[in-house]
């Protein structure tokens, strides 16, 4: 015996079509953008580094060559070889460090391309470090730390003021790249502060010290 088919009824044609459901919210595609931070970091790294090296390793260098030759003219000359050859070295060892990352993890990439996606190989392969910009950083960074014992020394003609100017800009400045440190590598800010600035009153004490001791020895 033949059955025929019965109609939907209103209830079952509201629950299987949403169209006709005043109160259904209108569905749309929402596009969610991410963002990868890894290249970033990448520069932001060298830039830190690089600008907290230019800066106490000029200072230092400032303080102990000040320990022996305390005319403005021979500190603010050293300083400026110092910076000048501490962005080169930055420079050159962070542009050979990043190329290597880059030859291995290229060499990792070449492994798996016959085992992964090519999409996924050419993301892999965006997300790969910059040597270039890595050691650009670095360089200009190193020279911006280094102007500040620079700058705070130029202008000073009496050595115990010229000395107690660079040690406090110094200072200043180590907390400063001490707490971008720690906000960039989400650590502890008063911690992270403190490590670097102790570090670098030492770096500075050691060097003016040990410079001391050789230059009266007369050699």
């Amino acid at each position: 015996m033949a059955t025929i088919d019965q109609a939907p009824s209103q209830e079952e044609t509201k629950t299987t079509n949403p169209s006709h459901d005043p109160e259904a919210q209108p569905t749309e595609d929402v596009e969610i953008e991410i963002v990868d931070y890894s290249k970033r970091a990448q520069w932001l790294r060298a830039a830190v580094l690089g600008a907290n090296d230019g800066l106490l390793s000029t200072a230092a260098l400032m303080i102990g060559v000040g320990a022996v030759k305390k005319d403005v003219q021979t500190m603010i000359l050293t300083g400026a070889a110092g910076m000048v050859a501490g962005a080169c070295s930055m420079a050159i060892g962070e542009f050979v460090s990043v190329y290597t990352q880059y030859d291995i993890e290229m060499a990792q990439i070449r492994r798996d391309q016959a085992q992964r996606a090519g999409e996924a190989v050419e993301e892999r392969k965006k997300r790969l470090p910059n040597p270039f910009s890595a050691a650009a950083a670095s360089a200009v960074a190193f020279a911006v730390g280094a102007m500040v014992p620079l700058l705070a020394a130029a202008f000073i003609k009496g050595y115990r003021v010229r000395v107690a100017v660079v040690v406090a800009a110094v200072t200043l400045a180590l907390v400063g790249f001490g707490g971008l440190s720690a906000v960039l590598g989400r650590a502890p800010l008063v911690k992270s502060s403190l490590r670097v600035l102790v570090g670098g009153w030492l770096a500075m004490a050691i060097t003016f010290g040990l410079t001391k001791i050789i230059g009266s020895t007369g050699i």
